[in-house]
């Protein structure tokens, strides 16, 4: 589906909900979502919040949102590998064990941090705050 053609379909939802199927912004900001180094990390979630103030300047709200649930995503997944080597949180050769937490990379703990500041630098922004609050008022 065309959110853009179509913008009335899109419903806030929850955290990152949505943001790999809400095209065609999906392919427009997913193009520049990295985290692999804080350098990528650096330059991604700066295009991302560039993205995000753009999209904020066209009144285009499912915009803005998808831009701001990948900088959430940038850091939620960062976290991941932060977290746990290789990003996998349980075992799937030993019935879903958990892993031990703490065995991942401090790089992608940077990179997690990076884009938890950009996260919330959009999140806090006093205009997509009130759209936001107009979208679920009217729309969901």
């Amino acid at each position: 589906m065309d959110y853009r053609a179509q913008p009335e379909k899109y419903k806030v939802g929850k955290g990152e909900q949505g943001v790999l199927i809400c095209e065609p912004y999906k392919s427009e900001i997913g193009q520049f979502w990295r985290f692999k180094t804080p350098e990528i990390a650096t330059e991604s979630s700066k295009k991302i919040l560039e993205m995000f103030y753009k999209y904020i300047e066209a009144n285009d709200f499912v915009g803005a949102d998808m831009a701001r649930k990948y900088l959430q995503m940038g850091y939620t997944r960062a976290r991941r590998y932060a977290n746990y080597k290789g990003g996998k949180k349980y075992d799937k050769e030993h019935d879903y064990k958990a892993l031990e937490r703490g065995t991942g990379s401090e790089e992608k703990a940077k990179s997690a941090e990076i884009f938890y500041k950009a996260y919330k630098s959009a999140e806090a922004n006093p205009i997509y705050a009130s759209m936001k609050k107009d979208w679920k008022k009217l729309k969901g």
